[in-house]
């Protein structure tokens, strides 16, 4: 019983990752006082943030179907 409470939480914090660097993805394409493009190191940056949040969704996706959540 003990772990499915674990896996409950780490299904919580994988939630507000995947909110909070959503959030980081929007503040960065919609930045309406930016007047030059995004640099090339911040594009890979916004890529592997992209990429880290598609990840988290197919993980807790796969924890759902697999059966360890609820």
């Amino acid at each position: 019983m003990r772990s499915q409470q674990f896996s409950e939480w780490i299904f919580v914090f994988l939630l507000v990752g995947i909110v909070l660097f959503s959030g980081i993805i929007v503040a960065l394409m919609f930045n309406i006082s930016r007047k030059d493009n995004l640099k090339t190191g911040e594009r890979w940056m916004l890529a592997a943030i992209i990429l880290g949040v598609v990840a988290a969704v197919i993980i807790g996706a796969l924890q759902m179907l697999a059966g360890y959540l609820f």
